[in-house]
């Protein structure tokens, strides 16, 4: 999710007929807004793609390893997860704002995290997006509305 910025279900949902390795792309056929978007891979989330196991005849990318079906919840994973990382009041849709902080501080503009995000409206990714000023200027985290 950190990765890619996607969306928890759309991960949990994920199949691996959806991900195009060569040419580094996801395509999510249905997201939140109904449509499908395409979201780029970077060699490290190819990496983790690889990494993990597969199961014969199973579809899905991370599906529950006694039902081979899509988990339901994830949420105590996830807790105990970010409990063990001692990360206080981290919540897994954090990760799609630090995927967006993390494309906006590479220099991606808004349009395109807004498009890899799957946002129809600039102004929603700029509820996600924060810019590292210390990237450019030197200084700490800035909002990036309040850059603009």
């Amino acid at each position: 999710m950190l990765l890619t910025g996607c969306r928890k279900r759309e991960l949990l949902d994920a199949r691996w007929e959806e991900v195009n390795l060569e040419k580094k792309v996801w395509r999510i056929p249905t997201s939140k807004t109904g449509k499908p978007r395409h979201v780029p891979l970077s060699e490290d989330a190819i990496a983790v793609l690889n990494a993990i196991p597969r199961f014969d005849r199973c579809p899905f990318i991370v599906p529950n390893p006694e039902s081979r079906k899509p988990f339901l919840s994830i949420y105590h994973s996830w807790d105990t997860a970010r409990r063990s990382a001692q990360l206080a009041d981290v919540r897994m849709h954090d990760l799609r704002h630090s995927a967006a902080s993390n494309l906006v501080n590479s220099g991606q503009s808004l349009y395109v995290v807004a498009k890899v995000l799957g946002h129809s409206q600039t102004r929603t990714t700029e509820r996600y997006a924060h810019l590292d000023a210390s990237v450019f200027l030197g200084s700490g985290p800035i909002d990036v509305r309040a850059a603009i």
